[in-house]
């Protein structure tokens, strides 16, 4: 199944020199990309440099001048980055990537079997933890929806991101709940964490990722044959099997 993999790659991407392609992405994406970016490399021969963070991070660091070959983030942010001249007008859909609830290994199933069953379960917690990036941003809107969030807000821990909190519910204890991107949820697994489920249809958001070219990379060769890769078939699925949903 690789081997065929890497001919598809091979056949539809066309040979450029052999230079490093940098790429920023927003960590929501990470598990559909390394797969990607491995599967890009072995078969033309090209380094993929992946530099992961936050939303807010990307748009700061693109604020701020920094310059990739490739940027991997939300369309609005994309649309932001093209404005002010630092995207090109080209773009690739990746895919959509929901929120799930994740607690640590033996600790209490909470019920998220209907927005009702949520909303109990997260008051019922000893603990509740969420990212400040846009994950979090809109579980924290979504508990003041519900008419929670003054009531939970004193057992509420924060972080600037998903890795943290995953991490801090790996070494947590009693009857904690934590909420990040299903995809990242997913990427601790085999540490332990448990994926309770994606929030109900109800109250699921879904945040999309798309990936644009910055002209003032050093390896426009490159980049334009790795956005290429993400477009095509092989590219898609490697982000399917990593949970990152199909969306057009």
């Amino acid at each position: 199944m690789k081997t065929l993999l890497i001919a598809a790659v091979a056949l539809l991407i066309p040979v450029v020199a052999a230079a490093q392609v940098n790429v920023l992405s927003a960590g929501a994406v990470e598990p559909g990309l390394r797969a990607a970016a491995a599967a890009f490399q072995k078969a033309t021969g090209q380094s993929v440099n992946l530099t992961f963070a936050t939303t807010p991070q990307v748009r700061t660091r693109i604020a701020a001048g920094e310059s990739f070959d490739v940027v991997i983030a939300p369309p609005d942010a994309l649309d932001e980055f093209a404005k002010a001249g630092r995207l090109g007008s080209e773009r690739v859909l990746l895919g959509r990537v929901g929120i799930g609830v994740a607690v640590r290994p033996g600790a209490p199933v909470p019920d998220i079997s209907s927005a009702d069953a949520l909303r109990k379960s997260v008051l019922d917690a000893e603990s509740v933890v969420f990212n400040r990036a846009s994950t979090g941003l809109y579980v924290e809107n979504l508990l003041k929806k519900m008419a929670i969030y003054d009531q939970v807000a004193a057992k509420t821990t924060r972080y600037p991101d998903g890795a943290s909190v995953l991490e801090h519910l790996l070494k947590g204890s009693g009857r904690e709940v934590g909420f990040g991107a299903t995809t990242e949820i997913l990427l601790y697994r085999e540490k332990g964490l448990r994926l309770v489920g994606p929030l109900p249809a109800a109250v699921q958001n879904y945040t999309r990722y798309g990936a644009g070219r910055m002209p003032s990379g050093s390896n426009a060769a490159g980049a334009a044959s790795f956005v290429k890769f993400l477009e095509s078939q092989p590219g898609r699925g490697l982000f399917v099997a990593a949970g990152i949903e199909r969306d057009e």
